[in-house]
């Protein structure tokens, strides 16, 4: 189990920088205000609009980067700091979160992919771990352990499947999200460069977790084939 602590401790060390830098980016474009004076739910807004969506409320949730969209009920949630202020920061997280509304509404097949594994995913992910102790467990002492073992590494490789299935979805999410505020020429270059910083970083978290999990699938499944 030696190295899975070491790779479990470099992925913690990489997703702490990361999420660090992000909230950096943040802090820093938070300051960026808009020449245009729009708040971020009101960027949300117009965005909806003019891409012809009238069904999906804009609603403010507690804490911060905590923004997200909800293709169940319909609804853009973003954090205080996004709904109601006038930066590049804000712009870009309520623009990035409107584009995953329009992923939804033109069934984006990566977004569908990913809504149809969140109910089995999120049981696999829930018990994969315990699964994996188990089989490593009963391994050392009985070949039933190996099935054990084999049972987890397919739990835990659907985890790692949605996390890369989720890439394709934030990445097109903020691409959605940049293209439209420079089409409709929303921001200024600087307020667009710091919502386009803000929002890459954004993905990396996504990136690093994604990579984070297939290292350690690849620990468990390695471990699987030197028992058999």
């Amino acid at each position: 189990m030696i190295g899975y602590y070491i790779i479990a401790g470099l992925i913690f060390l990489i997703s702490a920088f990361v999420s660090n830098r992000l909230k950096s980016k943040f802090k820093k474009y938070s300051q960026v205000h808009l020449k245009n004076g729009l708040t971020g739910a009101q960027i949300a807004e117009k965005m909806l609009s003019d891409h012809g969506i009238h069904d999906v409320k804009i609603i403010s949730v507690q804490g911060q980067l905590t923004d997200h969209y909800n293709p169940a009920n319909k609804t853009v949630n973003l954090s205080d700091p996004v709904y109601s202020m006038r930066n590049a920061a804000a712009a870009a997280v309520a623009a990035h979160e409107v584009g995953h509304a329009v992923q939804h509404a033109t069934a984006y097949s990566w977004l569908s992919m990913r809504s149809n594994l969140v109910p089995l995913v999120s049981i696999a992910s829930k018990y994969s771990q315990w699964v994996l102790i188990g089989g490593l467990a009963l391994a050392a002492s009985t070949a039933f352990g190996n099935y054990i073992l084999l049972l987890g590494i397919i739990m835990y490789g659907m985890g790692t499947l949605f996390a890369f299935i989720t890439l394709p979805v934030e990445y097109d999410a903020s691409n959605r999200a940049l293209a439209w505020l420079e089409k409709e020429q929303m921001l200024t270059p600087e307020e667009h460069a710091g919502a386009e910083d803000s929002l890459k970083w954004a993905a990396r978290t996504y990136l690093v977790a994604a990579i984070g999990s297939l290292a350690t699938l690849l620990y468990f499944l390695s471990i699987f084939l030197r028992r058999r």
